[in-house]
């Protein structure tokens, strides 16, 4: 019950970006406006989502899990709820941004409870157990957002977010009191020192939002290189479902595989994967293809990889700042969007040449990916260092 519970609080932010998107079309008629104001609802929720979670991890680290959780919903939920009466783009835009807001508490806080309640090692294979449940709010909230838009109207999506703020609320008023416990020392601006000059924390974090930006450049990417290939719109809805399915089942034998052999040696296989995935990724990118195999097929290797390599990273950054979790979480996770959606619009500002610059992009994240891995793993890192000259000419006398 316990894990359904943090799934839902790690799903809800997913489920709010995405349960929408079926009814920009009526949402047009509605508001009297262009696709440009409407599409403008799920930018500024991206901005809002960026923004928060900084905000909420720090002051959950502040004053407490339990209290700040309650108030991150019940402000998603209000703004939910005014978002089914808005009237005016205006309206949208705003109560967009402050839904985000709200929902960037849940977001952050179920990553900072799980590393407070539990051991590095359990609180690992809770990670794997949940982050790929993820995958799948995506591929089913527009299906849920199209039902309640088919049968009671767009307004209905956000009245049926609205419920769902109120019950986790609710849920989140009955979980032990543990998660109520407020910081004792050091500040805000220490809090962030200390994670920024972490190189653990750090490199995590840099692997986690390098492995995000490849998957954003893929999804940005994807829809216009099938058109340019003639593929229908039900077929390049129906092109996403592959790597959901790859990313799940990393996650399941990736959770698996660390718990047999350990996180070290499997991250070092993982990124060894997602490298040679994205090299095939780029070399196919280069040429003129009939076929969107080509690219599918080593992109979903890569979702295999991001499957097994998320909950690792997550992990251990946020288990290498157990005195202010919340605070890494949030910071984490804005980091992960603002680099994501540099990538997304780096490959949307070249459309014109998207299937080549796809692929630049993807290989740029891999490198990203071992600059990461470098960064965190020292022993690694100092190896590589120039040798000291006076020490070598020491030795060889």
């Amino acid at each position: 019950m316990q894990i359904f519970y943090l799934a839902t609080l790690s799903m809800l932010g997913f489920i709010a970006t995405d349960m929408y998107l079926p009814a920009f079309k009526a949402m047009e008629v509605d508001f009297a406006t262009g696709p440009e104001h409407i599409a403008l609802s799920l930018t500024v929720f991206l901005v809002g989502m960026a923004v928060g979670q900084l905000i909420w991890g720090l002051i959950s680290d502040k004053y407490g899990h339990r209290q700040t959780l309650i108030v991150g919903l019940l402000l998603f939920s209000a703004a939910s709820l005014g978002l089914s009466y808005s009237q005016q783009v205006w309206q949208l835009l705003s109560l967009r941004f402050i839904q985000a807001i709200g929902v960037c508490a849940p977001a952050v806080i179920w990553q900072a409870m799980v590393i407070k309640r539990y051991s590095t090692t359990t609180s690992q294979q809770i990670f794997a157990t949940i982050m790929p449940l993820v995958a799948l709010s995506p591929a089913l909230a527009p299906q849920l957002g199209v039902v309640l838009a088919e049968h009671w109207g767009w307004r209905s999506i956000f009245v049926c977010l609205t419920g769902v703020g109120v019950i986790v609320a609710l849920q989140t008023r009955l979980q032990p009191c543990d998660l109520n416990q407020t910081k004792k020392s050091t500040s805000v601006a220490s809090d962030i020192k200390a994670l920024l000059v972490s190189k653990v924390y750090l490199g995590n974090v840099l692997m986690f939002a390098m492995a995000s930006a490849a998957f954003f450049a893929y999804l940005t990417g994807m829809p216009e290189i099938m058109a340019s290939l003639g593929y229908s719109a039900k077929d390049i809805g129906l092109s996403f479902t592959p790597q959901t399915i790859a990313f799940m089942t990393g996650g399941f034998f990736g959770k698996q595989l660390v718990k047999k052999y350990g996180d070290e040696k499997i991250l070092k296989h993982l990124i060894g994967l997602f490298t040679v995935a994205s090299l095939l990724v780029f070399i196919a990118s280069q040429w003129s293809l009939s076929s969107i195999w080509p690219l599918l097929l080593p992109f979903c290797l890569i979702a295999t990889a991001n499957g097994a390599l998320y909950p690792v990273v997550v992990n251990r950054a946020l288990a290498s700042a157990k005195q202010s979790p919340a605070t890494a979480a949030g910071l984490q996770n804005s980091l992960q969007i603002c680099v994501s959606s540099l990538f997304s619009a780096g490959v949307a500002a070249f459309a014109s040449q998207v299937l080549p610059v796809t692929g630049v992009a993807i290989l740029i994240t891999t490198l990203g990916v071992w600059a990461g891995y470098l960064l965190a793993n020292r022993p690694l890192r100092q190896q590589l260092t120039i040798p000291d000259n006076a020490r070598v000419v020491s030795d060889e006398q």
